[in-house]
């Protein structure tokens, strides 16, 4: 690290400190020639992700978007804002710790539903409508059945 005073590239860190809120990291650095002290912060670059459609476009991740999906999708159930957002969290984790950038909308979409499914079964029902494209109202007796056993 390059001292702002001098521009000597001998300094040492004196602190760290972990800032989850803001998923960064500040040190606190001491130039070892002029001797004056200055902060920096380090943050982990979070590559892109990106979403094979089934039409095969590509679109950026999109979390945001995660979010609003299944908040339509517990609408007027148990299900906590907190909730929806530990999901969203957990699957964006799941996205980022794969060997790939392109996640298939349908491996999300199932990554979704096996959550929704333990969480809340409105919710799933609802959120499975959507995703495997009900057309009928034998779609729906048939994935309540499902869950009914």
């Amino acid at each position: 690290m390059k001292c702002p005073y001098c521009g000597s590239n001998l300094t040492e860190v004196v602190e760290t400190r972990d800032n989850e809120e803001l998923g960064t990291i500040r040190r606190r650095r001491s130039c070892l020639n002029c001797t004056k002290r200055f902060t920096t912060y380090e943050r982990v670059e979070n590559i892109n992700l990106y979403v094979i459609k089934k039409d095969a476009r590509r679109e950026q991740f999109d979390r945001d978007k995660l979010k609003r999906g299944l908040l339509t999708s517990c609408e007027k159930t148990k299900v906590s804002v907190e909730e929806i957002e530990k999901i969203v969290t957990d699957i964006e984790r799941e996205l980022r710790s794969k060997d790939t950038v392109e996640i298939k909308s349908k491996e999300i979409g199932e990554m979704v539903a096996k959550r929704l499914k333990k969480l809340d079964q409105v919710a799933y029902i609802r959120f499975a409508s959507v995703f495997k494209r009900f057309v009928d109202i034998e779609d729906f007796e048939r994935e309540v059945k499902k869950l009914i056993k």
